[in-house]
């Protein structure tokens, strides 16, 4: 499953949506992102987020599809929020369903990596005097490079 939406998720919903997915899963990872209240030494109010609809999921669809030709997954769900996020608020949920643990873990590990340096999602941090576009970090460039030398 893939959304893009404004609303939270409910973590425990796509918990057992997964298990329903994927009944002989041995191992089901969930990954949830969250708007931290700093960064690089800045305190962050809030976050906001756009991305350009259709192109966004596609690219999503896209690295889950890859995720799956790499590990023998059962079940992927994706989930991004957009719009204003408030400090503590939930960003994204990856979740991942396969037979056996280190697959789950790799997958969902791989697609956040993914996610941090090719999703078509633009974040401005809003602080208490300024607010700044975030730009994709070095680490995350490096954190998905490192998959491609798999």
């Amino acid at each position: 499953m893939i959304a893009i939406q404004q609303t939270d998720f409910d973590t425990g919903a796509e918990y057992q949506r997964l298990v329903k997915a994927a009944p002989n899963a041995g191992g089901i990872v969930l990954f949830i992102g969250r708007v931290r209240e700093f960064s690089e030494q800045q305190t962050v109010s809030a976050l906001f987020i756009e991305h350009y609809p259709g192109m966004t999921e596609r690219v999503f669809s896209e690295i889950a599809e890859e995720a799956r030709q790499r590990w023998p997954l059962l079940a992927v769900t994706i989930i991004h929020r957009v719009g204003t996020l408030q400090a503590g608020d939930n960003i994204v949920l990856v979740g991942v369903a396969s037979e056996h643990r280190a697959a789950a873990f790799e997958a969902a590990q791989y697609i956040m990596d993914l996610l941090k340096s090719r999703a078509t999602l633009w974040k401005k941090e809003i602080q208490p005097d300024a607010e700044n576009w975030v730009t994709a970090k070095n680490s995350d460039h490096t954190a998905a490079e490192r998959w491609q030398k798999k």
